[in-house]
This record gives structure tokens, sequence and C-alpha cells, in this order.
């Protein structure tokens, strides 16, 4: 386990569980030790760069996944910006090394609570509906989430929050949160394009690694998060 010195938590905030994609292939070709190595580095040099005293995000990683959460959520909105750009930044790290992430926000109670620790033993608890719900939609969670993918569980989401998202505002964040077609209960934040008008097209370039092997998906979707389009070698 890799953890800022975190203190104890009970509130509500926004979580974010982060997870490696593909694990088990990496495992397979032997990146996997690799994958893990980079997904701690970047995750600990974000998170200590971000020092703001107003809503820091803080986590820890474990195994090949993370979970970050906002410290004194006093404005969700700028909460839920802080959070989208920690995730972007880790993801555009980890992208430069080609391994991908799979990322689900979700509001509520939190708390994480550090235990008695000996030697050898590290004991920590960490629950909440917030976890939970951000836990089971990376798992579970319909349609399944997809390797680059970051979305928000619209569950206890504010009318602040939601109404600002509608319209469109002019925060470089906000503006690249969408709605996908057939999925009512998620907003996506596309951290991988840099203009809103560039959205349409990653989303069509995206979708067809759906008829791919899995051996070729994890490479095609790794250069069309770049921005590379050309599926001829595919």
């Amino acid at each position: 386990m890799v953890k800022m010195p975190l203190t104890n938590f009970d509130g509500k905030t926004f979580v974010a569980f982060i997870d490696i994609s593909g694990f088990k292939h990496l495992m397979k070709n032997g990146k996997a030790w690799e994958a893990l190595d980079k997904l701690y580095k970047y995750g600990y040099e974000v998170l200590k760069g971000n020092n703001n005293l107003k809503n820091r995000v803080e986590g820890l990683f474990v195994s090949d996944c993370g979970i970050l959460f906002v410290r004194y959520c006093q404005n969700n909105l700028e909460c839920l910006k802080a959070i989208l750009k920690v995730v972007k930044e880790i993801n555009k790290k980890m992208l430069n090394h080609d391994f991908l992430l799979t990322t689900s926000i979700a509001y509520g109670h939190f708390k994480y609570q550090e235990r008695i620790e000996f030697e050898g033993i590290d004991k920590n608890t960490i629950y909440g509906n917030a976890y939970v719900s951000a836990f089971i939609d990376n798992e579970n969670g319909k349609p399944n989430i997809q390797p680059g993918q970051c979305r928000i569980v619209n569950k206890n989401l504010s009318p602040n929050i939601i109404q600002n998202i509608k319209q469109n505002s002019r925060d470089e964040i906000l503006l690249m949160i969408r709605k996908r077609d057939h999925d009512k209960d998620h907003y996506y934040f596309y951290w991988m394009r840099e203009d809103p008008s560039e959205i349409e097209r990653f989303e069509k370039e995206y979708s067809k690694f759906e008829k791919m092997s899995s051996n070729s998906k994890y490479t095609y979707i790794s250069k069309v998060l770049k921005g590379v389009y050309d599926v001829r070698q595919f």
C-alpha cells in the first residue's frame, strides 16, 4: 500500500476509485509491475503537488487501484473540479507509458480511519456510500466502464452541479463533461481532449475498438486517447 500521510476523515465529499485497465493482460505480457510502479509514483507526485488547503485531494494506492477524496469540501462544485484535475493529471502521466485507467467518481458520505499499526501490519478502515458507489460503478456499473474513461455517478449530485454542467459554462473543466447516449446514470469527463469540439470525433474513433481482439484493443485505445486516429494498422 502507498498512501500520503492521511489523517482521519468523516464527512460528505467526492471520492474517486481509480483502477488499472487490463491488469491481467499486463501480468501476461510482463508489464504489471511497471504499471503499478508508475501508478504509485505518479499518484504520489500529483497528490503531493496538490497543496491547496481548500479542496485538497488526498488518497492512497493499494494493489492496482487508487482511492482519492477531497478534504475540506465546502463548495461541491469546486471540489468536483479539484478531483477531476487530479484524475486528469494522473491519467495523462500513465498514458505517456501506454497504461490505461478507469475512474469512477461519486459524491456522498466518506470515512477514513487509521487504525493501530504494528510492524508488518497496516490496518485502515474505509467506508461510506461515496466509496461504495464509486467502487461498485467501476467494477459492475452499467454500461461497463471502458479503458481510459472517467465518469461521475449521477446519484447524489447537487442541482447546482448539474445546472453548471448543463449550462456549458466557460470553465475549462466543466466544458469537458458530457452525457453519453444510452446512459442516464453518468456524466463522462473527457480528460484526454482539450476542446469540447473534439469530443464527437473522439467518441466515433474510440468506439471502433469494440470490433477488435483483446490483444489489439489496448494499443488502439491508447493511440486514440493520444489523438492518433489512424486505424489502418489494426
